[in-house]
């Protein structure tokens, strides 16, 4: 056997591996191919019902080489960041933080809408405080960026890629300046789209080229506002002139490629676009998190940086915090803790019974009990579902109440 080839437990499978071997005959499962890609969460979800262990060629996912989980012997506390509260903890601190963070967001577009200028101060607390929280656990602040708005999509959205990108930064390892750094550049990335005419921003239909040339041209407007405005990070005006370049050099407005990109504008294109497909917009009905992974996974050094892009899936995880999903024997919940040790299993509140039944007493049901058989394999996660299928949705769990539900 090569000696690039590495037996791992399926629950270790991730995004970008290469299964070379199986712990059984390939005659014995639906894979056509003696080797593929793990493209999406559901390709791993497949070989879960067939496999325990498998066997990985490295050689042929070198990006992941990156990835201190390949290495079990190199733990998450190695990182320059630890969770330091819970979860419930940090969800009770953080709902006052996203709050004023989001009344800061929308006024601070209507004051660029008519003419006024940016209160740097008022930007560098708000984008501080995310900083702290995501620092102290990031899938609070993450779980409440699910919460929008669609008719303030563009306010929620620069939120949004603001609180992703420092939670991005926090997995890369950068030190807490760069991730405030980075917070600046996901909340002013759009500042620019304040100058374009509504009637083409809120088109639901197919734009013309012209009407595409003026909706492009938000990130010329936001340059021009940022550099007019006072004490505003250099590095922000670079991501709002330049996150929509592409990696393969056929983005714009300047047709950058690779490392001729800025390292924050090459993070804040994939937050970007992650989180843009994510959200209801007037055009495009949101797609679930596992679809917008798997795109970002197809377009990885095409559209966006490839290194960057295998440490983005890394980030959000197969099941992302405010995922809603449905498991093997068909409860329906919402993802709300991640697990760093085991991707695809997370903490979910079950809100949906085996018969799609609202539940009178939902609980918080942890995964990881899989591994241990204190829960049965029927509670693996099926399948990422849409917002409000079965009458789920995440806005209505945005207070702390549920927090209180015990576990199964």
């Amino acid at each position: 056997m090569s000696r690039e080839l590495k037996q791992i437990p399926v629950v270790d499978l991730r995004v970008g591996m290469y299964v070379a071997k199986l712990d059984r005959d390939w005659l014995e499962t639906p894979f056509l191919m003696q080797g593929f890609y793990i493209e999406s969460a559901s390709d791993i979800d497949v070989v879960a019902r067939y496999c325990k262990h498998v066997w990985i060629d490295f050689s042929r996912c070198p990006n992941l080489a990156d990835y201190p989980e390949t290495d079990p012997t190199v733990s998450h506390s190695q990182g320059r960041y630890s969770t330091q509260v819970t979860f419930a903890q940090e969800f009770r601190r953080s709902a006052p933080v996203f709050k004023r963070a989001r009344a800061l967001t929308k006024s601070l577009l209507e004051e660029i809408q008519f003419g006024g200028g940016i209160d740097s101060q008022n930007v560098n607390e708000t984008v501080n405080d995310c900083v702290q929280s995501v620092i102290r656990h990031p899938d609070a602040l993450t779980w409440m960026s699910k919460i929008r708005d669609e008719s303030e999509y563009t306010a929620d959205h620069c939120l949004n890629v603001c609180i992703l990108a420092i939670a991005f930064g926090r997995n890369l390892n950068l030190p807490e300046n760069e991730l405030h750094k980075l917070g600046l550049c996901g909340l002013l990335h759009d500042v620019g789209k304040m100058q374009t005419p509504a009637d083409i921003l809120n088109n639901p239909g197919v734009l013309t080229a012209q009407e595409m040339d003026i909706m492009r041209s938000h990130t010329v407007h936001g340059r021009n506002l940022l550099l007019k405005s006072a004490d505003v990070y250099s590095g922000a005006i670079d991501v709002a002139f330049s996150h929509h370049e592409r990696a393969d050099g056929m983005g714009y407005p300047r047709n950058l490629a690779g490392n001729g990109i800025s390292k924050y504008a090459r993070i804040i294109s994939i937050v970007d676009a992650y989180d843009a497909m994510t959200a209801d917009r007037c055009y495009q009905k949101a797609r679930t998190t596992s679809e917008a992974l798997k795109i970002i996974y197809k377009e990885r050094g095409k559209q966006f940086d490839e290194k960057l892009a295998f440490k983005f899936l890394e980030t959000v995880g197969l099941y992302p915090v405010g995922s809603i999903v449905e498991l093997g024997n068909g409860i329906v919940g919402i993802v709300i803790e991640t697990n760093k040790k085991y991707r695809q299993l997370p903490r979910v509140i079950a809100l949906r019974d085996e018969n799609k039944q609202k539940l009178e007493k939902p609980r918080i049901i942890d995964l990881s009990f899989t591994v241990s058989g204190e829960l049965a394999s029927e509670y693996l996660i099926k399948q990422v579902l849409k917002d409000k299928d079965y009458g789920v949705s995440v806005r209505d769990y945005q207070d702390t109440g549920w927090l209180n539900y015990g576990k199964l």
